[in-house]
């Protein structure tokens, strides 16, 4: 890590390099793909740095923000049906739907516990009579994790899978009429398993970014020159960290574990071969097959609070949290309606942080 005053530099120097090469260039959106990635772009305010041309927008790079209504009603629909223990991440307990959370489960008292991982959930079905669920959210970066607890075969435990692949919403994200993206900056911590090599069949440039603001800045650099070239470029900025062929161990026990599925996210719809489903071979530990009698009688509804909501269209990157009309009003950290206000990487939340404001557009 360079000393702040070196980072004052380098930053510097970067800033005024972009300048130079967007000259007389027509206008570039690059839209960056990881929660963290956007933390270091409006706290320290790079985006006031940015040529008037060259615009970076935020991605769904959150997986609590792309977990769409549906899996948290089951979720809920579980705990109300079924004397569990529900288990999941602290970020995920916030998010509302009809005003109801996780938290709001657990103070009617229902057995909702957080845990910092499916570990935590797997040492309590050791010592539980009851049924351990963990509601499993999460991308590249967690889903090995779920997979070895799979893997210990721990009876009592069982898997609400709510598990996104991520590399089809980059996908897909490019079918969308309404969405530009000129270039991507890849997130850095699902690339640490997937490794660059994931990313070799989608057609646009592309860097792999650390989370320093120098890593961003300098990723832009090697994005708009790829552009400026007629490169569709696959580069990997963060090689202190990530590498050409990934994870392998963690590839493996994921393939081993989950199938994939087309299921939905939110703002982006139903994504082929997103969802990381239990393999038949592992349904005894799958919670929508062991609890099956309890959700035939689900069916998902409307959340009418949320109709002004305009997070899916900020995780699609066609909408900033300025153009909602609930942000900082009815929409706060505190009391928050959409899950992009909920969660540490959602664009809302670091947004009301930091105070954004017009020049963070």
């Amino acid at each position: 890590m360079l000393k702040v005053r070196d980072r004052r530099r380098a930053v510097k120097g970067l800033a005024s390099e972009l300048g130079r090469l967007m000259e007389g260039e027509r206008d570039i959106t690059i839209m960056h793909l990881c929660g963290t990635h956007e933390d270091t772009v409006t706290r320290y305010n790079l985006r006031s740095l940015l040529p008037k041309n060259l615009k970076v927008v935020p991605g769904p790079g959150c997986p609590v923000c792309i977990t769409p209504d549906t899996d948290l009603q089951m979720a809920f629909h579980l705990l109300e049906k079924e004397n569990v223990i529900l288990t999941t991440f602290g970020d995920m307990a916030r998010v509302p739907f009809e005003g109801k959370s996780f938290f709001y489960y657990k103070s009617k008292g229902y057995d909702v516990r957080i845990v910092y991982s499916v570990f935590d959930a797997l040492e309590i079905a050791k010592e539980s009579e009851k049924p351990v669920v963990f509601f499993a959210i999460g991308f590249e970066t967690t889903m090995p994790s779920t997979a070895l607890a799979v893997l210990d075969g721990v009876e009592n435990f069982y898997v609400l899978s709510a598990h996104r692949f991520f590399i089809p919403a980059m996908e897909h994200l490019l079918s969308f009429d309404d969405v530009r993206i000129d270039g991507f900056i890849n997130p850095g911590h699902v690339s640490t398993i997937v490794g660059v090599k994931a990313y070799e069949h989608i057609n646009v440039p592309q860097v792999i970014a650390g989370f320093e603001p120098e890593d961003v800045l300098l990723a832009l650099c090697m994005i708009v020159k790829a552009i400026k070239r007629g490169e569709n470029c696959l580069l990997n900025e963060y090689t202190r960290a990530v590498r050409y062929e990934g994870n392998v161990k963690a590839q493996e026990v994921m393939d081993e574990v989950f199938d994939r599925v087309d299921w939905e996210w939110r703002g982006l719809g139903i994504v082929k071969n997103s969802g990381g489903s239990l393999r038949r071979k592992y349904e005894d530990f799958d919670a929508l097959k062991f609890f099956e009698d309890a959700f035939k009688d689900f069916e998902p509804r409307e959340d009418k609070r949320k109709r002004a909501c305009r997070c899916g269209e900020v995780l699609r990157g066609v909408a900033t949290p300025l153009d909602c009309p609930l942000f900082m009003r009815a929409c706060t950290p505190k009391n928050p309606i959409g899950a992009c206000m909920v969660s540490f990487e959602g664009t809302c939340n670091i947004w009301a942080k930091y105070h954004a404001r017009k020049d963070n557009r």
